[in-house]
């Protein structure tokens, strides 16, 4: 059935930029959707006035709304909580079901299927700045099966991205709390912790160019997008061999020292290291959770050289890598080290298993749609495999 059919009501607010204040009520943009949570995230937002709250828009988004963006990603797509306390910014809509005809939650399934974000994709206009026109919403069909079948599907795809969306949460607490065990045990037992460059700690190697003459198949080569924001559309694979030098496994500490400078922990498949991209590689005995620890509290010194260097793109040399940092003795890593270690472990099996989770969610949501599985053999999949 034609999406458009399926709703009650489009909510947009004219398709102008509307003015801004300090604080106030949250504007939401398109950078605040995405498919890897279910509820929008309030970041870099922006505040409108009571009064241009009130005035500007056709009207708002009401809990249980869908956010959908239509410029920029479009397809991109989340629920909006109860209570609603944002409006929407231009190129999105609030999208409303049609409880008579759809259950609101297997919309929400079905509209992040794969098979109706490929066809989002393939009707969108645009080269530089892809958009989908609301025009177009007549044209993406959602197999509707029975209510009873919508309900649970609906809820199935719920429950699945709520448990990736705990683990998330997960990950991000112990980081917050290693990062706050590092810096506690800095400030309390300074005579265990002494000065030494941070290259000392770890080999820094770079990537190399492996998008080029890429295959399309085999393993992802992590670029600095897959390092934000995961693979996506335009993530290269490549199946050449390479050194393991240039290998990220799950565990692995990468650095962007280009660009947007960025330190993360590897959770995805064996992958390939693309340029402006240091693997760390711990020496001396050091463990993998230090070194995100020391590369990480030397960010933000990083990212200043990096904005620094205003007529290219911003980066650090090699040599910025031999500031000195502050490093635990052996003694200090035998104290704290056991919780430290317990805490990376625990985040990484928590993304991990956020991976499994969506990877199965993704390829049991079709058949489920389209009726060549039922939701309790979907669920016992799940339950086998995670």
């Amino acid at each position: 059935m034609p999406f458009s059919e399926l709703l009650s009501t489009v909510v947009d607010n004219r398709g102008r930029t509307c003015p801004t204040v300090a604080s106030g009520i949250k504007l939401i943009a398109t950078n605040c959707i995405s498919n890897e949570m279910l509820h929008p995230r309030y970041e870099k937002v922006r505040y409108v006035s009571q009064e241009t709250y009130d005035n500007w828009f056709r009207g708002h988004p009401r809990p249980g709304d869908l956010i959908f963006v239509c410029k920029g990603s479009p397809g991109r797509v989340a629920i909006a909580p109860n209570p609603v306390d944002f409006c929407i910014a231009q190129d999105m809509v609030a999208v409303r079901a049609d409880r008579s005809k759809i259950h609101p939650l297997y919309l929400f399934a079905a509209l992040r299927s794969p098979v109706v974000q490929e066809r989002i994709q393939s009707l969108q206009v645009g080269t530089m700045i892809p958009h989908f026109k609301k025009g177009d919403f007549g044209k993406l069909n959602i197999p509707v099966p029975d209510r009873d079948s919508q309900a649970g599907i609906g809820s199935f795809y719920y429950a699945m991205s709520s448990k990736i969306a705990v683990n998330e949460r997960i990950a991000a607490r112990a980081d917050e709390l290693s990062a706050e065990l590092f810096r506690q045990a800095v400030l309390k037992t300074p005579d265990q912790f002494t000065e030494q460059a941070l290259s000392d700690t770890a080999d820094f190697i770079n990537g190399r160019a492996f998008t080029k003459d890429a295959t399309g198949t085999g393993r992802m080569v992590v670029r600095i997008a897959e390092i934000n924001s995961g693979p996506g559309s335009s993530t290269v694979y490549n199946d050449i061999d390479v050194p393991e030098k240039h290998l990220a496994r799950p565990g692995d500490v990468l650095f962007a020292w280009s660009g947007s400078l960025t330190v993360s922990r590897w959770f995805h498949p064996e992958a390939i290291i693309n340029q402006h991209i240091f693997k760390c590689v711990p020496k001396n005995g050091f463990p993998q959770w230090l070194v995100s620890q020391l590369v990480h509290r030397k960010i933000d010194e990083f990212r200043a050289i990096a904005a620094d260097k205003a007529t290219t793109m911003g980066h650090i040399q090699r040599r910025d890598l031999d500031e000195p940092v502050l490093v635990p003795t052996s003694e200090a890593v035998s104290s704290f080290g056991a919780r430290m270690s317990s805490l990376w472990t625990r985040a990484l099996l928590a993304e991990q298993e956020s991976l499994t989770l969506a990877t199965l969610r993704d390829a049991l949501l079709p058949q489920l749609m389209f009726g060549r599985l039922r939701v309790k053999d979907a669920e016992k999949i799940v339950e086998e495999q995670v």
